[in-house]
């Protein structure tokens, strides 16, 4: 009563907790479905009809529930379904989901019914739900119709004879109908074959009579698989598949809808041939198929390059070349100068254009300038060229040779300013020679000469002082360059031949590969502060202590390993041996030293674990490379055994330890004793190991478990 009081939101609010909830644990499925199933009916609003029939088809599709929960599962799911699908007037994504769900369901109810024939319920609400689907198929929107194709492929899979390939893959391909007794109760081998082989007729039908790529690709794409698993219905789809022309629609005026139509289904059909072809070469209908896609192709090009012919003749209906002529040598006309003045851009002009001459190139960028002018130059003729050249050369030879212009007195410039042009004449008599005498000794002296050298002299010019380099400032750009170097490895493919000398000693920069730049990282990392580190008072990991180049290299390897770190894993153990040679050689020198290798090594461990699941390879291949084990770093495999679901991946990958690895055996060991009596889930497994390699900490446990629960009997 509590949910019917709910308003809607509410309730979609709850069930999407609840959908969360079955995410993450699956075997929630059934119980939550069961509840849904009430709320979700005929008469239930339509959000959460359309929550819950999507919910339904998601609960079925999913490969993480098994199949045996399924099949107890659709017996009531099918009521549900069928009052759903029986409304005439149900929403379109209703109807989908609910279609999506019966294709899954299907079948799992003919298993269902096969191994329990006494459950003839079952079955005929799977016929009267299978019934009202093939009823609805034409005339539903084409969203439904994909739906109703996709169960119409899961109908003849179910009941048509399969050819044993798809054993292997379990789920619904291994249905079929040679699992069908011949005298069961229910169903009737004759029967259900002869219904699969007419709803593969309709579906082939779809291939002749419809023109909606939608539906033509869904069928199409739903033939693959009923022709590799179904071999006595191949013959039939594949002459189907000869017949069909995707290229009707070219009968009619093209549209651009008619175009993406038409795409779609020649490149559809196009790749369903080749890749049939590609499966089975030895096919008798291979050269007929490998015509049938050349025709197709060509049929295809001559389509779209004659619209676009008759596109291009529309547009010029006069035959103009839109092209640019090429022109040769003998076409280029260089006019000759013309009457003086001449300014240094009408010498290089060699066209008669007023206005593209009187352009202001300079408002064009330097860079579009340069990049037009190297385009040009590298596209031109050679002779045009030379042509062009000689004719400048003519002109400059021309203007040096012509004879310099007399100044005519009458014509000449006066040397005075605007401002002068009119004349006044002073009315006041005259100076004599003394006073003009007098005037130009009184008047200041020009020094000319003395400016024009200090205009034609060397000036001295000096640089502007660098800024001051400060550690951070280096710290940045070693920062800056260090990212780059990441970006770029991340563009190198990994070599998949040669493989490179390894060891301490190996040449860094021997090749250009990512494993070369990442020894070049590491040894930065490692070698480039060694011997200039000390031991600070504070904490290695306290955030106030100052940063250097050598940590921020960790820093960016670190990201770089878990981007990915099942594909970087070795990146990881390189950096990891560099770090260990590293702290050996510190350890050798007087003084005390930072040592990395123990500190990296855990930051990784922690980076990763939370992320392996138990068929992870990665844990046991990390621990057995590593240069050095110890057991703080086996301690954090330990704490891997909180989670039940690593529990066998943490014991199997200390076993290969003690297996391979003898110097670290006996920390491994004791690991194993500590998991074994911290953790009672693991007691099993771990029980198995001890009892081989230390059967006394077992018969030690058994007996202190006796004395302890001795007295407890006795009270």
């Amino acid at each position: 009563m509590a949910t019917t009081t709910l308003s809607v939101p509410d309730q979609i609010r709850q069930l999407n907790d609840a959908r969360k909830l079955v995410l993450g644990d699956v075997k929630y499925y059934p119980s939550v479905v069961k509840g849904i199933l009430p709320i979700i009916g005929p008469s239930a609003p339509i959000e959460l009809r359309r929550w819950g029939a999507e919910f339904l088809a998601e609960a079925f599709a999913t490969p993480a529930l098994p199949n045996g929960e399924k099949e107890t599962m659709q017996p009531y799911v099918l009521t549900t379904l069928e009052s759903m699908i029986e409304n005439d007037r149900e929403d379109p994504q209703v109807l989908r989901s609910v279609v999506q769900t019966a294709a899954s369901i299907y079948p799992l109810a003919m298993r269902w019914v096969i191994n329990n024939g006494y459950d003839t319920i079952t079955w005929e609400r799977m016929v009267a739900v299978k019934q009202k689907i093939l009823r609805i198929w034409d005339n539903a929107p084409s969203s439904v119709r994909i739906c109703c194709i996709k169960f119409a492929q899961r109908i003849v899979l179910a009941q048509s004879v399969a050819s044993g390939a798809e054993m292997r893959y379990g789920g619904a391909l291994d249905v079929s109908l040679d699992k069908v007794p011949p005298n069961h109760q229910t169903l009737d081998p004759r029967t259900l074959e002869a219904e699969a082989s007419g709803l593969l007729d309709r579906m082939l039908s779809v291939l002749q009579d419809s023109t909606d790529a939608l539906v033509v690709d869904a069928t199409l794409n739903c033939l693959s698989i009923l022709i590799r698993t179904r071999p006595t219905t191949s013959n039939r789809i594949l002459n189907a598949l000869l017949n069909f022309n995707p290229l009707k629609l070219a009968n009619s005026p093209l549209t651009p809808k008619s175009r993406v139509m038409m795409r779609s289904m020649e490149k559809t059909s196009r790749l369903l041939l080749i890749h049939l072809t590609k499966r089975d070469p030895h096919n008798p209908l291979v050269p007929r198929i490998q015509q049938h896609v050349e025709r197709m192709m060509r049929t295809m090009a001559e389509i779209f390059d004659g619209s676009r012919k008759r596109q291009m003749e529309t547009q010029n209906p006069d035959g103009y070349d839109a092209k640019r002529p090429r022109m040769s040598a003998a076409q280029i006309q260089i006019p000759p100068l013309g009457p003086p003045p001449h300014s240094l851009a009408s010498i290089f002009t060699l066209i008669n254009h007023e206005s593209l001459s009187a352009y202001d190139i300079s408002q064009v960028p330097a860079p579009l300038v340069a990049k037009i002018a190297v385009a040009t130059l590298s596209g031109l003729d050679p002779q045009v060229l030379a042509k062009a050249v000689d004719g400048v050369r003519g002109r400059l030879d021309a203007l040096s040779n012509a004879p310099v212009p007399e100044l005519n007195p009458n014509t000449a410039p006066l040397g005075v300013d605007e401002d002068d042009d009119e004349y006044e004449p002073d009315f006041y008599q005259a100076e004599d020679t003394e006073q003009i005498l007098n005037k130009l000794d009184s008047s200041p002296t020009e020094e000319e000469p003395s400016a024009l050298e200090d205009g034609l002299a060397l000036k001295s010019f000096y640089l502007s002082q660098p800024p001051v380099l400060t550690p951070e400032t280096a710290l940045v750009a070693g920062s800056g360059t260090v990212s780059r170097v990441i970006e770029m490895m991340k563009s190198l493919e990994d070599p998949a031949g040669k493989k490179n000398k390894a060891g301490f000693s190996r040449l860094a920069a021997s090749t250009g590969t990512r494993d070369s730049w990442m020894t070049i990282l590491t040894r930065l990392a490692t070698r480039s502060s060694a011997g200039l580190e000390e031991i600070s008072v504070k904490d290695e990991g306290d955030p106030a202590s100052p940063p250097s180049l050598s940590n921020n290299i960790r820093d960016v390897l670190y990201n770089y390993v878990m981007e990915d770190f099942r594909r970087h894993i070795d990146v990881a153990v390189s950096w990891l041996c560099e770090e260990w040679y590293n702290d050996k050689l510190q350890q050798k020198d007087e003084g005390d030293r930072p040592l990395h290798y123990e500190r990296c090594c855990l930051r990784l461990i922690d980076g990763f674990l939370p992320y392996v699941h138990p068929q992870d390879k990665v844990l046991t291949r990390f621990l057995s490379e590593i240069p050095e084990l110890n057991k703080t770093i086996l301690t954090r495999v330990k704490q891997m055994c909180r989670d039940p679901s690593v529990v066998q991946l943490a014991l199997t990958s200390l076993l290969y330890l003690v297996m391979m690895r003898p110097p670290v055996k006996e920390i491994a060991l004791d690991t194993v004793q500590d998991i074994w009596t911290d953790h009672e889930e693991a007691r099993p497994m771990a029980t198995k190991y001890l009892s081989k390699y230390r059967p006394g900490f077992l018969d030690a446990n058994r007996d202190t478990n006796g004395a302890a629960a001795a007295p407890a009997i006795a009270a």
